[in-house]
C-alpha cells in the first residue's frame, strides 16, 4: 500500500542501521589506533630509533605544546589520545606522553569556542556563548597549570596510572590478555592495510600505515559523533534540562555520560552554547556539565587501549588512564574549593564581556591561544 516506502525507511530501520553504523566505526577506530601503533614499531625500528622521533618533545612544555596544537587542528581530543596511546605502545617515553594528553586536553576546548563564535550577531548573545565556551578553556588551563607541576614534581598522575594499569592487566581473572579478543577481530583488517602498503619500501610501508590509521581515527570518530547524535540528540537534550536543574553533581554526572554517549566532548559542550547563547543556561549552571564532558571523552582512549596487546598493552593503558584521572583529579580538586572553582567562571565572564564589545579580540584569543603561542613557543623550544 505504501507508494513512498523508496524515500524513508521505517525508523526501526533507520534506528538499526545507526547502531550498526556505531558498532562498525567503534571496531574502525580499534583498528586504526592498532595501525598507528604497528606503523610506529615499524617506522621507528623498536625503541632506539622512537628515541630518534621523539627527540624533539625532549621536554615537557615542548610535549603539552604539541598536544593543544595537535588536537586544535584535528579538533578531537578523542583522536589525539587515541593516537598517543598508539604512540606509547610504539615506543614514546611516558614523561613526554603525559604533558601531550595534558596539551590534548586544553585543545579540545576550542571547539565549543568556535561554536560560540556563532552567536557573533547578537552581542549580549554573543557573551553569554562566549563566556559558556571559554569556562572550558580556563578550567583546563588550571587544571594544567596545578597537575603539570606535580606531575614533573611526583609524577603523581603516571604512578597512580601506573598502579592502577598493573592491577588491571596483572589480576588473571581479569587480564587484558584473557580479553584480548580484540587483536583476532582486528586482525583481518589489520592485515588488509599491511597488504595495501606492501608495495611500498618498508618505511614507506610504516609511515603510510600510519597516515591511514590516523585519517582512519579521524574520519571514524566525526562520523561516529554524528551517528550518535543522530541517534541520541533528543535524549540528550532532555538529559541536559533534567540535570542541569538539580545541582553540580548531578550535572557533572550528565556531562559525562552524554558525553559517553556522543564519544565527543566537543559535541557535549557545543550542545549547550546555544543554550547559553539564549540565556536557558548561565554560565555557572553549565560548568559543571562541561566539567562532566571533559570526564567522558576520555572514554575513548581507554577503548583505544584495549585494542593494544603484547608488551605495549599496559603502557597503552597506562596513558589512557592518565587521562581519565588527570580529568577526574582535575575536577575532584578544583570545584570543590570554592577559590579555585570560581576562578575559570570569572576569567571566562571578563573575558567574554571584553571580547562582546571587540569581536576582534575574541577572534585573536582564539587564534593566539590555539594555534600561534603553541607554535611559537615550540619553534622557540627548538
Amino acid at each position: 500500500m505504501q507508494h513512498h516506502h523508496s524515500l524513508s525507511q521505517p525508523p526501526a530501520t533507520r534506528a538499526l542501521f545507526n547502531w550498526m553504523s556505531v558498532i562498525a566505526l567503534v571496531y574502525l577506530i580499534l583498528v586504526a589506533v592498532g595501525a598507528v601503533s604497528h606503523g610506529f614499531k615499524g617506522l621507528s625500528g623498536g625503541a632506539e630509533g622512537a628515541a630518534q622521533i621523539f627527540a624533539f618533545a625532549n621536554n615537557p612544555f615542548v610535549a603539552l605544546l604539541l598536544g593543544i596544537l595537535a588536537t586544535a587542528l584535528v579538533q578531537s581530543s578523542s583522536t589525539v589520545t587515541s593516537v598517543i596511546v598508539g604512540l606509547v605502545a610504539g615506543g614514546l617515553p611516558i614523561s613526554m606522553a603525559i604533558p601531550m594528553v595534558m596539551g590534548a586536553n586544553l585543545g579540545t576546548t576550542i571547539t565549543n569556542t568556535i561554536v560560540s563564535l556563532g552567536h557573533v550577531r547578537d552581542r549580549n548573545e554573543f557573551r553569554r556563548a562566549f563566556a559558556a565556551a571559554t569556562v572550558h578553556d580556563f578550567f583546563n588551563l588550571l587544571a594544567v597549570l596545578i597537575f603539570l607541576p606535580l606531575e614533573l614534581m611526583f609524577g603523581l598522575l603516571q604512578k597512580s596510572a601506573q598502579a592502577l594499569a598493573a592491577c588491571l592487566t596483572d589480576s588473571s581473572d581479569l587480564s587484558m590478555k584473557g580479553m584480548d579478543f580484540m587483536k583476532p577481530l582486528t586482525a583481518p583488517a589489520q592485515q588488509l592495510i599491511d597488504s595495501a602498503v606492501a608495495f611500498l619500501p618498508s618505511k614507506g610501508a610504516a609511515i603510510a600505515t600510519i597516515v591511514i590509521g590516523i585519517l582512519l581515527i579521524l574520519g571514524c570518530v566525526t562520523y561516529l559523533g554524528k551517528v550518535l547524535q543522530r541517534v541520541l540528540v533528543g535524549r540528550a537534550k532532555e538529559v541536559l534540562h533534567k540535570a542541569l536543574g538539580r545541582g553540580p553533581l548531578s550535572g557533572i554526572a550528565s556531562g559525562a555520560l552524554v558525553t559517553v554517549m556522543v564519544q565527543s566532548s566537543s559535541t557535549t559542550t557545543s550542545l549547550m552554547i546555544p543554550l547559553a547563547g539564549g540565556g536557558v543556561f548561565s554560565t555557572r549552571q553549565l560548568y559543571p556539565f562541561t566539567l562532566g564532558a571533559n570526564i567522558g571523552t576520555t572514554i575513548t582512549a581507554l577503548l583505544a587501549a584495549t585494542a593494544i596487546s603484547g608488551e605495549g598493552a599496559e603502557l597503552a593503558l597506562t596513558i589512557a588512564l592518565v587521562h581519565v584521572l588527570f580529568n577526574l583529579f582535575a575536577v575532584l580538586f578544583i570545584y570543590p574549593i570554592p577559590l579555585l572553582r570560581d576562578l575559570p567562571v570569572r576569567a571566562a565572564e571578563g573575558l567574554a564581556n571584553v571580547g562582546s564589545n571587540n569581536k576582534l579580540l575574541a577572534l585573536g584569543y582564539v587564534i593566539g591561544l590555539f594555534f600561534a603561542l603553541p607554535t611559537l613557543m615550540m619553534v622557540a623550544a627548538k
